[in-house]
């Protein structure tokens, strides 16, 4: 399920601060197209009036992936997204159900018309985005939604950073199944190779997490520009210091400094 917003102006960053209606939470998010990619393929939505975040990542090296998330991003901000959290999450599940078929459609009418060769598995090229959201009821419940390897990070205060996704990746996978070590997946060939995102498959498969919600803690919803530069411990460190916003930069900033190959965004949201 997802939320979002898009994009960096045209130096390549962008920023959005915002506070809930009913003070739900204190949001900020930021986005820049990194040192390499010419196109920023990441979207993002804060919209905390609603309870409401997520970060879209474009399948990058894919046709069109900036199209993808910005597709994504139109829907869910033009949706009513009225009623309870439940009921907004079925209307939310509806809508990416809808663009899923529309990028399938627009990946096969794509080769049709350029008369591209079908991938090894024998589907026209994936035009897709990964989705993380979290959706809040109040101050007391939510719920985070993924697809793919975008991340969402929970900082509770006195606790270590928890990553309350899992990842829907290749390398995911070998590691649970013990056939590679952590060491071995920073540097692995199929590590930028995901299993599941919005496009890319006929039927759209969300995985959810209800989470119990507590003032003062943190969420941080981010591409995986940001943790293919920066360890869990330098995430957990820099969430946790200053306001929403200032996380953000710091955030950012470090991954700059550090060569930003792929787009990065950065969401960070405190509950009131």
């Amino acid at each position: 399920m997802s939320l979002l917003k898009k994009e960096a102006p045209p130096n390549g960053a962008g920023q959005k601060s915002g506070v809930a209606g009913p003070e739900i939470a204190i949001s900020c998010g930021m986005s820049h197209k990194g040192h390499v990619r010419q196109v920023n393929e990441d979207s993002y939505l804060d919209l905390p009036q609603k309870g409401l975040w997520v970060v879209a990542d474009g399948m990058g090296g894919h046709e069109a992936g900036d199209v993808a998330s910005q597709l994504i991003v139109d829907s869910l901000r033009q949706a009513p997204l009225n009623g309870s959290l439940s009921d907004r999450l079925n209307e939310i599940e509806d809508i990416l159900d809808r663009v899923n078929r529309s990028l399938l459609e627009r990946s096969q009418a794509q080769a049709k018309s350029q008369d591209a060769p079908s991938s090894a598995t024998g589907r026209p090229p994936v035009i897709g985005s990964t989705i993380a959201l979290l959706a809040a009821e109040d101050r007391h419940v939510g719920v985070v939604m993924w697809a793919g390897d975008s991340r969402v990070y929970r900082l509770r205060r006195g606790c270590a950073l928890e990553q309350v996704s899992s990842d829907h990746s290749q390398i995911a996978t070998y590691l649970k199944q013990g056939l590679i070590t952590p060491e071995e997946a920073k540097t692995h060939p199929e590590r930028h190779i995901i299993t599941r995102a919005v496009g890319s498959q006929d039927e759209l498969f969300l995985e959810a997490d209800l989470c119990e919600l507590a003032p003062g803690e943190r969420f941080l919803l981010c591409s995986d520009g940001l943790t293919r530069h920066l360890s869990d411990a330098e995430i957990g460190r820099l969430l946790g210091e200053g306001t929403p916003q200032e996380a953000c930069q710091k955030l950012i900033d470090l991954t700059l400094s550090r060569g930003a190959k792929d787009n990065v965004t950065t969401l960070v949201v405190e509950i009131a």
